[in-house]
C-alpha cells in the first residue's frame, strides 16, 4: 500500500473518531478506564506518562484526574517542533498547569518540571488505529514513533482505542513505524 492509501486510511479513522457523538465517546471511554486501572502495569506504575485527548479520541482527561486521586504521578508529553520530539514533563494540577501547544493539544506549562524515562512507569499511547499485532498508526507526524524507539524495553507502552479502531493488519507498515506493548478497547 502506498503513502496515498495511508493517508486515505488515516482520514478514514479520524472521521469515525469525529463522528462518535459526545455520550457514547465518555461512555466508551469509561470502560476503557476501568480495563487500564485493572492491570498490572498500572497498580505498580507511580508516574505514568498520559496524552492529552483531543479532536474525538479516547477521552484521558478524567482517567488523569482518577488516577491522580490514587497517588499517580501524571505527566504529558511536550511537543518540540523543530527537534520533532516529545520531552515528558510532570502536571502537578491538570486544572492550571495545562496550556494549548502545537496543533492545538494540551500540554504542560513550562514552568512544568521535565522528568527522565527512567523516573516513568507507564506509558499511554494515543493512535488513530491499532491493528492485532499492536502496530500503531499516528497522526502522521512521527512523534510518538520517534518517542516509542527512545524508550527502555522494561517501560510498558499501551495504547487506548475504540473498538472501531483495531483492524486485524496495517498493510503499510514501515520501518520507522512503532508498536505499543498491548492495546486496550472498549
Amino acid at each position: 500500500m502506498n503513502k496515498e492509501s495511508k493517508h486515505s486510511f488515516r482520514e478514514k479513522y479520524l472521521i469515525l473518531l469525529r463522528a462518535q457523538s459526545g455520550p457514547d465517546r465518555i461512555k466508551k471511554s469509561q470502560i476503557i478506564s476501568e480495563k487500564l486501572f485493572l492491570t498490572e502495569e498500572f497498580k505498580r506504575a507511580e508516574t505514568i506518562l498520559f496524552y492529552a485527548s483531543f479532536d474525538g479520541e479516547v477521552d484521558t482527561f478524567e482517567m488523569m484526574t482518577q488516577a491522580k486521586h490514587s497517588g499517580k504521578r501524571i505527566a504529558l508529553p511536550t511537543i518540540i517542533k523543530d527537534q520533532k520530539r516529545i520531552v515528558p514533563a510532570l502536571v502537578p494540577t491538570l486544572e492550571s498547569d495545562l496550556e494549548v501547544g502545537l496543533y492545538g493539544i494540551k500540554q504542560p506549562k513550562s514552568s512544568c518540571r521535565d522528568i527522565s524515562l527512567d523516573n516513568i512507569n507507564l506509558v499511554i499511547v494515543p493512535g488513530i488505529a491499532f491493528d492485532s499485532s499492536n502496530q500503531r498508526l499516528g497522526r502522521g507526524q512521527g512523534y510518538y514513533d520517534r518517542f516509542l524507539k527512545e524508550i527502555p524495553s522494561r517501560l510498558p507502552a499501551v495504547g487506548l482505542a475504540f473498538d472501531f479502531q483495531i483492524v486485524p493488519h496495517f498493510p503499510f507498515t514501515e520501518e520507522h513505524d512503532m508498536k505499543v506493548s498491548r492495546v486496550i478497547c472498549n
